[in-house]
């Protein structure tokens, strides 16, 4: 196996499926079945979730919400992600445990880093809930901050695109995919990776990207496997 302990970062957004809202239970399944594939071979595996799918900070405060309670709203809809992937989870008999930012107490224990490296070391999934637990900072941010402190080998970012491009692939039908790319050459090419802040802890400490389509069933275990799958940046 190339990695043994991930970070793995999906987007709110991601749960929606066909849906234009909310969660889509197919969705959970089709990611519950590959993350426990993936424990299953000794994958030791994290999770944050975004919080897109129900409520976003910035787009509250562009319709008249106090940006500091939007973005606690939205850590609350990551709180919701979170708990619904754990249940699809814990259907399929994958032990799960979810952390929060924000201590919330019985919905989930609050994050520690000492529980969390015990929590993986059993063998438990861990799921990682209500972003860094402040305002003003992303689910970006938190899956950097996470990842880094957790020691993992690599932050895994799932979207619904297959890697890293020069332009839009969905916008730009000349647009090429890079298949590995330094932290430098993001900057300076001015790609949309991850927020600047995440972005940065990545690269100072030495935290490497891949980029991939985690709405392809089979892609996780693949990068798991070492096949060549998204795009990774590094230094």
């Amino acid at each position: 196996m190339k990695y043994k302990r991930i970070l793995l970062k999906l987007s709110g957004e991601s749960l929606m499926g066909e849906n234009n809202y909310g969660l889509d239970t197919k969705r959970l399944i089709d990611f519950a079945s590959q993350i426990k594939e993936i424990n299953e071979m000794g994958v030791q595996l994290a999770i944050v979730i975004g919080g897109g799918n129900i409520f976003r900070g910035l787009k509250g405060a562009d319709k008249g919400f106090d940006r500091v309670k939007g973005d606690y709203m939205g850590m609350l809809a990551t709180v919701i992600n979170g708990l619904a992937l754990q249940s699809t989870l814990e259907s399929i008999n994958q032990p799960t445990k979810v952390f929060t930012s924000i201590k919330m107490e019985p919905v989930a224990e609050a994050y520690s880093k000492p529980k969390a490296l015990e929590a993986l070391n059993n063998n438990e999934v861990i799921i990682f809930s209500g972003g860094t637990g402040n305002p003003y900072f992303t689910t970006d941010t938190a899956s950097s901050l996470r990842a880094i402190e957790i020691e993992a080998d690599v932050l895994l970012k799932g979207t619904r695109v297959d890697g890293v491009y020069s332009a839009d692939p969905e916008k730009d039908n000349s647009a090429v995919k890079y298949n590995n790319i330094s932290f430098d050459e993001v900057y300076s090419k001015n790609l949309k990776v991850m927020d600047l802040t995440s972005f940065t802890m990545c690269k100072e400490n030495n935290m490497p990207v891949l980029v991939f389509n985690m709405n392809t069933i089979g892609n996780l275990k693949k990068i798991i496997l070492g096949e060549n799958i998204g795009t990774l940046v590094k230094n």
